[in-house]
């Protein structure tokens, strides 16, 4: 039956992969050259990074360096892969796939697809093809309790091992409360990261509408990024080349020697007092100048003002 053919050919089979498949090719001699393809947290031993290694090989008590970031740590062990688990070797050698451990706290350190090589003795060129994930669609991530907001930082660190497109930054909203903001390559992805935070970590989420950054171009020809469009530029700003920040309004000078609190700038509110101001054509503000005002008596007591982009302005109490 059944149980009785399920094994037989094996011996075969394998016996055609080593006749037909090469063999990995790499110098044992050459520096080392290890590709980081996955990776897992341990709360003992820190980050645990998968490796093949194409060039090389790596033994405990070596100095390895992180091609992109530059940082170096020392190796404790490492090992191969087995159907019984993790098994430590004396050491990992070009065309093998292994492990290995070097206290390795923070997991931003390890990147699926990073290089890693030796500290004193390091490769020429990394592994090609690496590159940081961009993400394109940004979402809210908020936990139901407010109580397990640090419980959802962890997840998304230990989420981030294994999903190298995924980024997060933390931010607060009035009605939800502290959450993260997070980076995804698309909307499925999105909806994968949700759903395995909430089954493998047991959060109760809220996601708020995904949305993209917008890039703005203002008038001085500065180019912004904005993730919210309630962070739009006020079109009414006059936004000069020559400032120092483009959000800086062209009339803070005035604003800030007028004695008068109730009167707010001119070129963003109506003003509200009980002097009435009149702009002049003479003293039409110029790009990056302080605009100059004159002032006028109210016709009556009460009169409303006019505002110098030509809005009725409420009248005076």
């Amino acid at each position: 039956g059944y149980y009785g053919f399920r094994n037989a050919g094996d011996e075969a089979i394998l016996e055609a992969i080593v006749q037909r498949i090469p063999p990995p090719k790499g110098d044992p001699e050459a520096p080392l050259k290890a590709l980081i393809f996955d990776s897992v947290y341990d709360a003992y031993q820190g980050v645990i990074p998968y490796l093949r290694l194409v060039e090389g090989r790596v033994r405990p008590g070596d100095r390895i360096r992180i091609y992109s970031t530059g940082k170096e740590f020392t190796v404790d062990k490492v090992g191969v892969f087995t159907p019984q688990g993790l098994v430590a070797t004396e050491a990992l050698e070009a065309g093998e796939v292994g492990w290995l451990v070097a206290a390795i706290r923070d997991i931003h350190d390890v990147q699926v697809g990073d290089t890693l090589t030796l500290a004193d003795r390091p490769t020429p060129s990394p592994y090609p093809g690496f590159r940081p994930a961009k993400p394109v669609v940004f979402a809210g991530l908020y936990p139901v309790d407010s109580g397990e907001y640090g419980k959802l930082r962890d997840a998304l660190e230990k989420l981030k091992l294994n999903d190298a497109a995924l980024t997060f930054e933390p931010e607060s909203s009035t009605a939800l409360g502290f959450g993260f903001r997070c980076g995804f390559l698309g909307l499925l992805h999105a909806e994968i990261v949700q759903e395995r935070l909430e089954r493998e970590f047991g959060l109760s989420l809220i996601a708020t509408a995904p949305s993209v950054v917008y890039k703005v171009r203002l008038k001085s020809g500065e180019e912004v990024e904005v993730h919210n469009p309630a962070d739009l530029p006020d079109p009414t700003h006059n936004y000069s080349r020559s400032a120092k920040t483009s959000t800086r309004c062209a009339a803070r000078a005035c604003c800030q020697q007028r004695s008068t609190r109730s009167t707010r700038c001119p070129t963003t509110r109506p003003a509200i007092s009980t002097t009435s101001l009149k702009h002049t054509k003479a003293s039409a503000p110029i790009s990056g100048s302080t605009p100059r005002w004159t002032k006028r008596a109210s016709a009556r007591p009460g009169a409303a003002t006019t505002h110098p982009e030509g809005r009725p302005a409420p009248r005076s109490r």
